[in-house]
């Protein structure tokens, strides 16, 4: 487990992303097959999330006020059980039991199950109308929560996503903080083949939120995104993330849409951790 205080270096962030990203490999070889691509391309943005700016205790899953993340693309559960772990929300040995029998990490999230998981996800477009909601709630509590969402490119494709961005932008929700993994793929393809999303920065800054687009993979540049966001007033942000699915192992990388949900041998899981060194 490894901690980062606020306003620790880069490099040390990048350390913690590596060590997420050969963790979140290794969940999914223990069951043989997973969600590979979709985890790795977030793994950044939870490194920063978690090990910068999120106000959250792993000896305290629940505690009132905390910070809250809602991944809407819930298929990314593993990427999300490996940044949890090695914060210290439960042990590291607990992620080989992935998907298994009596298990407490499904495939997808759920916050019934897994330590540290804010809303049980899966079903794509009902995660960040949950977190919209959350918002709001935090917003009557007076607790001064910042509730953050992720949500998929090709999650985008459902009409409940756009209808949670107009309420959202209408309740002016400057605490609610989302993100686009936009890493053009999606199951059974590359969006723009399948149902394209256009501008999707004019298409956010058209429903009213606070929008930037950025490198997904530089964690300067996240980090500035979310500091801006913080400070920003009177609508929601959205901070788009240009990102490669499966980045940083190169089979999964080199696999495109195939990287969805993939096969990982153990002598890939080697190449991996050789990878990531």
């Amino acid at each position: 487990m490894y901690n980062i205080v606020r306003g620790e270096n880069m490099q040390s962030l990048q350390k913690v992303a590596k060590e997420i990203r050969k963790l979140t490999a290794r969940t999914i070889a223990s069951i043989g097959a997973g969600h590979i691509g979709g985890s790795l391309s977030i793994v950044d943005v939870l490194t920063v999330l978690y090990f910068k700016h999120m106000n959250v205790d792993p000896k305290n899953p629940k505690m009132a006020g905390r910070d809250r993340l809602i991944v809407s693309k819930g298929h990314a559960g593993p990427g999300v059980y490996a940044t949890l772990a090695y914060k210290g929300f439960f042990p590291i040995e607990e992620l080989d039991t992935l998907n298994k029998i009596g298990t407490n990490l499904p495939s997808h999230c759920d916050m019934n199950r897994t330590k540290g998981i804010d809303m049980t996800t899966g079903s794509l477009g009902q995660g960040i109308s949950c977190a919209v909601g959350i918002a709001i709630a935090s917003r009557l509590a007076r607790d001064n929560a910042h509730i953050y969402a992720i949500v998929g490119d090709g999650e985008s494709q459902e009409g409940q996503v756009w209808e949670a961005a107009m309420y959202a932008s209408q309740q002016k929700l400057d605490n609610l903080i989302v993100f686009l993994d936009y890493n053009k793929y999606q199951l059974d393809g590359s969006t723009c083949d399948i149902n394209d999303l256009g501008n999707v920065v004019d298409k956010w800054k058209s429903f009213g939120f606070n929008t930037v687009y950025i490198d997904g993979h530089n964690l300067e540049e996240i980090d500035k995104a979310i500091v801006n966001a913080k400070a920003h007033t009177g609508s929601p942000s959205m901070i788009i993330l240009n990102t490669v699915k499966g980045k940083g192992i190169s089979f999964a990388e080199g696999a495109g849409a195939d990287s969805h949900s993939m096969p990982i041998s153990k002598d890939q899981l080697q190449q991996a951790y050789k990878e990531l060194e």
